[in-house]
């Protein structure tokens, strides 16, 4: 049964997977301020509850969603132009390093048009899915913008430099299929089942070692920015902590006694 955690967020819990849905499909899912803050309680209270193991991120209707909600940054309404600056550091930029540091797989199903922050909140996700009618935009050009929400990191990062300028600077969509091709999401899969198949990866990370989810997520992470030799420093100090969790325990047992593993994650304590 879905409850709203506020009107414009959505959130159901399935067994121990939770489906987020950001709920302005009139609007196509943009942000507001009131959907950032319901969002980012929404993800705050998926981190601290044990019964939540794994997340899903998609979009009410017709789309993801298509970044910010223009009107309520337009420069003539508010009649000064708006410190955009500020709407980073006050709500993308805390969101998109939310979704990074989470200690919980989170897998974004990307329903339509996902676009301008819309599309790299997707990218900030830890598996990306996204139905064949997708379409990511950085639109930002287009209105005199740069790519924000770690858009020019994620594009350069996946897509090496070339591809990235290419498609910031034209603001052209990028279908699925070509998005999953260019290795930018993981798989584009047909519309009707995209929600099927996003459950299906969630539901088996849910099952598996979540605390060494959160482990593996932050080394990815940092690969790109170390040395090899920080990175080998770093795998050992997360597998030392790995090594001494229960599930770690859990799956040796369960290996040496042919069974399938029941994991628990990380507990509090």
């Amino acid at each position: 049964m879905a409850s709203a955690v506020e009107e414009s967020v959505l959130v159901e819990q399935r067994g121990n997977v939770a489906i987020i849905t950001l709920n302005r499909p009139d609007k196509l899912n943009s942000f507001n301020e009131v959907q950032h803050a319901a969002l980012r309680a929404a993800l705050d209270r998926c981190a601290d509850d044990e019964a939540c193991r794994a997340i899903i991120l998609t979009g009410a209707g017709r789309g993801f969603c298509a970044g910010q909600d223009l009107s309520d940054r337009d420069p003539a309404m508010l009649g000064e132009a708006p410190d955009l600056g500020r709407t980073l550091e006050t709500f993308y930029n805390p969101l998109v390093r939310q979704l990074r540091a989470l200690p919980k797989p989170v897998v974004c199903a990307v329903n339509g048009v996902a676009a301008g922050a819309g599309a790299n909140i997707a990218l900030a996700c830890d598996i990306v899915l996204a139905a064949r009618s997708a379409k990511f935009i950085q639109a930002f050009s287009k209105i005199g913008l740069v790519p924000d929400s770690g858009g020019t990191w994620f594009l350069t990062r996946h897509l090496g430099e070339a591809r990235a300028k290419a498609l910031a600077l034209t603001g052209d969509a990028l279908s699925a299929e070509t998005a999953a091709e260019w290795g930018l999401i993981w798989r584009a899969v047909d519309d009707a089942v995209l929600m099927e198949e996003a459950l299906a990866i969630a539901g088996r990370l849910a099952d598996g070692p979540t605390h060494a989810y959160g482990l593996i997520k932050q080394a990815i992470q940092a690969a790109s920015g170390n040395t090899l030799d920080a990175q080998l420093d770093l795998e050992r100090d997360l597998q030392r902590e790995a090594g001494r969790s229960d599930d770690y325990r859990e799956g040796v047992s369960a290996f040496l006694e042919k069974r399938p593993p029941r994991f628990t994650g990380l507990k509090k304590r």
